[in-house]
């Protein structure tokens, strides 16, 4: 019997047990906060691998060759535009000044959000897709496009100084709806009344930031009193809003790009889930190899390219029959061509500072 998205409900059960109890399991083994050794993070990266293997053997025995092959498809090609994301989170761990032992739980709740944020964006594009098909392809196609020209024109004029996230849309709208204190507090995100009382003895020079207070753009402030029992904002749920906004921006070109490797909302949505899921420890292993991977990120763009190209060959050929497609194992052969390429140029051709370091 044919259940909900377009699979049995065995297989949606499936999936969903495997994914639950994969993060049950990460959840009780991460509960301090100490920072995961780069062991530790690459075993859970395995463990996490391990878990969309399986649901990926279990769609080849029940479902096809096909299908198992548009799932790994979508995966790896989520995987591999996630690094983009990471190396983002990096940059804005480092401008928060961050401890490495907070740095899980920020990314805990930013992978909390970024399944939620893809599950809308997944169903609104699979909707779009159905009722308008070619015309939607050809627009997620200029889309991804466009994201791949803009990363390479950002690479190319990538200076050394830091982004100011001060600036960033979330960071604004945190301080328009709440009261901020500008020192971190624990791991807390949120501190009640006795926290903030305890908070300010702690550091007796730290200004509290009311709601709506613009200290940098004092025209533009519009303080409003602290209201008694008052949530405080710290600057980790600052960094915390800075990471789940930036990954809105980023769905825009992943979910277009996982929906050109299959139309099926779960074969879309478990690929993305699977690949979410590993990327908190997945951050820990590539901040400790990040300066030996100097071009996986061009593997990234060039996989945007491929990705509109392949969107555009398909809306195409639904408009004009003109029998041009590129299959589902060869999409997958080229993006694990793309990963590997640029993974081994990163290993024979080190940039200058990396051989001078060594």
């Amino acid at each position: 019997m044919i259940g909900h998205l377009g699979f049995p409900l065995e297989t949606v059960a499936v999936f969903a047990v495997l994914s639950v109890g994969a993060i049950f399991i990460d959840l009780h083994a991460h509960k301090s906060d100490e920072p995961p050794t780069l062991k530790n993070a690459a075993m859970w990266s395995l463990f996490w691998v391990g878990v969309s293997v399986l649901f990926g053997i279990y769609l080849h025995i029940h479902h096809g060759a096909e299908t198992a092959s548009l799932f790994f498809t979508g995966y790896a090609l989520e995987k591999v535009l996630s690094v983009d994301n990471l190396f983002l989170m990096m940059a804005v761990f480092s401008w928060f000044k961050v401890p490495e032992g907070y740095r899980h739980r920020v990314l805990y709740w930013g992978v909390i959000g970024a399944i939620v944020f893809r599950m809308i964006f997944v169903a609104l594009g699979a909707g779009l897709m159905a009722m308008m098909g070619a015309y939607v392809e050809l627009l997620f196609a200029a889309v991804v496009g466009f994201s791949a020209v803009a990363m390479l024109r950002h690479k190319e004029e990538e200076s050394e100084e830091e982004a100011d996230y001060s600036e960033h849309l979330a960071y604004r709208w945190v301080h328009k709806l709440f009261p901020v204190f500008p020192r971190m507090y624990g791991h807390r995100f949120f501190l009640n009344e006795k926290e903030l009382a305890e908070a300010r003895a702690l550091y007796p020079d730290a200004h509290l930031e009311l709601a709506g207070e613009d200290v940098k753009h004092p025209e533009n402030s519009h303080p409003k009193k602290l209201r008694k029992g008052a949530l405080v904002a710290t600057p980790l749920f600052l960094c915390l809003a800075v990471i789940e906004l930036s990954d809105v921006m980023f769905a825009f070109d992943s979910v277009p790009a996982v929906i050109a490797v299959s139309k099926e909302p779960l074969i879309v949505y478990s690929a993305m889930m699977f690949a979410i899921l590993g990327l908190r420890t997945m951050y820990f292993v590539l901040e400790a190899l990040k300066g030996y991977l100097a071009y996986l990120e061009k593997a990234v763009v060039f996989l945007l390219f491929f990705i509109a190209f392949k969107l555009a060959l398909s809306g195409t050929n639904h408009l004009f029959h003109h029998g041009w497609d590129i299959s589902p194992n060869a999409s997958l052969l080229v993006v694990l061509c793309a990963l590997g390429i640029g993974i081994a140029a990163s290993l024979i051709f080190p940039k200058k500072d990396q051989r001078d370091d060594g």
